[in-house]
């Protein structure tokens, strides 16, 4: 029995999806703190349990039976130590034969804020001694390309990562990763997984220029005043810091990698930025 948690989110999906060419329905479990949000996966013939982060009792009973969880780290920045603490305590009492974690790129070494909750995580997963593997995740290519409508309006890439580089790859391509861990017979500990090659964010415009045809170029603002900008088109402002915050870790080189351990993870080249620009720009189209 394989349990993935937050199911149902953009990773969940994807990752579900790649099981289910190797892995029979019926052993995959969906852990999703709204079940009705996972009808579609229920359809399919895997098993849909609630769970929430918050919920040790829950927790406990979406885990029973377990021999392999994968836990995706929680969106509520600020509280993931706690409830991630939460799952690998009920990972422990499930007594499973892998815990596997996605957390960040470099993640002891990350100059992110983002790093800081991943690098607890990571430590209570050392200490529950449980088997496990932690998936440190660089960008994903969504992160870019997401937000192509208003720059394709304004022409502007607004950033503060300077010169940095991106070794961003698709949600698809770390999902692939993670199933590849999931259904090894002898996964490894720590992987460093990131696209294949990298890219600036004025190689991101572009490319983005090239593709559309449009004049966009890239606008490089201190950090503080980046967020600012993003506060001000109607961003949180936690979230915004946040951004902000991993622009100027780009710029430090906390989000580029050239060891193509994910490509080599799933038997194939990672999406290119140019692939994952055609695509959005087709579905805008």
């Amino acid at each position: 029995m394989i349990v993935i948690t937050g199911a149902t989110g953009n990773l969940g999906q994807h990752v579900i999806a790649e099981l289910l060419e190797t892995v029979a329905a019926s052993n995959i479990i969906a852990a999703v703190r709204n079940p009705a949000k996972a009808a579609s996966l229920a359809a399919k013939g895997v098993q849909v349990r609630q769970a929430d982060y918050n919920s040790a009792a829950s927790l406990d009973a979406a885990f029973q039976g377990a021999s392999k969880i994968l836990l995706i780290s929680s969106s509520e920045v600020g509280l993931r130590i706690a409830q991630h603490q939460n799952v690998v305590d009920a990972a422990k009492r499930a007594g499973v034969q892998l815990l596997a974690y996605t957390s960040v790129l470099h993640a002891d070494t990350s100059p992110l804020g983002l790093a800081v909750e991943h690098v607890a995580t990571e430590a209570a997963i050392r200490a529950s001694g449980l088997p496990f593997s932690l998936l440190r995740n660089g960008w994903y290519l969504e992160n870019h390309t997401e937000h192509l409508a208003p720059v394709l309006e304004h022409g502007v890439v607004l950033g503060a990562a300077q010169e940095g580089r991106f070794s961003s790859a698709s949600r698809a391509d770390y999902a692939a990763a993670a199933a590849a861990v999931l259904t090894a017979s002898a996964p490894q500990a720590v992987y460093e997984l990131a696209g294949d090659t990298s890219f600036t964010l004025a190689d991101y415009a572009a490319e983005v220029a090239r593709q559309s045809g449009k004049v966009i170029v890239y606008k490089d603002l201190p950090e503080a005043d980046y967020k600012a900008a993003l506060v001000g088109v109607g961003v949180p402002e936690g979230f915004a810091a946040m951004l902000a915050d991993s622009d100027a870790g780009a710029a430090k080189g906390g989000l580029h990698d050239a060891g193509k351990q994910l490509s080599g993870l799933i038997g194939r080249p990672t999406t290119s930025l140019a692939d994952a620009v055609k695509a959005t720009l087709g579905k805008q189209a």
